[in-house]
């Protein structure tokens, strides 16, 4: 994403997919106020962390917050400057038009993974905390046939839409705005996998004090409905 006019060097960042079009919402906005130009770009979680770990010159970071807390670890991160942007749980989509399964409570979602052909779920946090789910429940050795990982930056919506999965598990801000499917909806509060998004400036950067402004307004309250707005919450 790509904002003009500016009156400075633009701020440069790097953000997992899950947080693209929030993103991209908010920056827009901050450029209005500000006249500031802003450039994001959002590829697969693990890439985007590799990235700054191997020192590319960004301005910020936005990923999980699990992977900037390693990003820290690495002497990544300007101590003091990160702040949690937003929580977002995960849902389920079925093919546009198909029968959608009752996901109502805790029993009705394993009994709908049990009975479907086939399982997406994505390579990012909230596939990782799904697996779980599936082992705590019991059903992994039963199902691994039939799941499926989309590759890093691949939505798992588009591998719902084009019928290679029959029901697909992935944050409610990647997959409301895809083409193809329907939302079933979110899971269950009982069984609700929450992802904390964060972000932070990184040691790179030559512009920490304008970097550190666009992170305080994505995390002002002018920026709640926008979150909403892409089916996330402020934290």
């Amino acid at each position: 994403m790509v904002i003009e006019p500016t009156m400075s060097h633009a701020i440069t960042g790097i953000s997992s997919m899950a947080t693209r079009n929030v993103l991209a919402d908010l920056v827009e906005q901050y450029a209005r106020h500000s006249r500031q130009r802003v450039l994001i770009e959002s590829v697969g979680g693990v890439e985007a962390a590799r990235r700054v770990l191997d020192g590319e010159p960004f301005d910020i970071v936005v990923l999980a917050a699990e992977a900037i807390d390693r990003l820290a670890a690495a002497g990544r991160i300007v101590p003091g400057s990160l702040a949690d942007v937003a929580r977002s749980g995960v849902a389920i989509a079925v093919a546009a038009g198909a029968t959608q399964p009752d996901i109502a409570g805790e029993a009705a979602v394993r009994d709908a993974v049990l009975a479907a052909r086939s399982i997406g779920y994505s390579s990012g946090p909230s596939g990782s905390q799904l697996l779980r789910l599936f082992e705590r429940w019991g059903i992994a050795e039963t199902i691994t046939p039939r799941i499926v990982q989309a590759p890093p930056g691949v939505p798992v919506g588009s591998l719902v839409a084009s019928g290679e999965v029959e029901l697909g598990f992935q944050q409610l801000s990647e997959l409301m705005h895809l083409p193809g499917i329907d939302v079933v909806g979110t899971l269950p509060p009982e069984i609700q996998l929450v992802t904390v998004f964060s972000a932070a400036v990184c040691t790179v950067s030559e512009q920490t004090s304008e970097a550190q402004a666009l992170i305080s307004f994505l995390v002002s309250p002018q920026a709640a409905s926008a979150k909403l707005a892409h089916g996330m919450e402020s934290v």
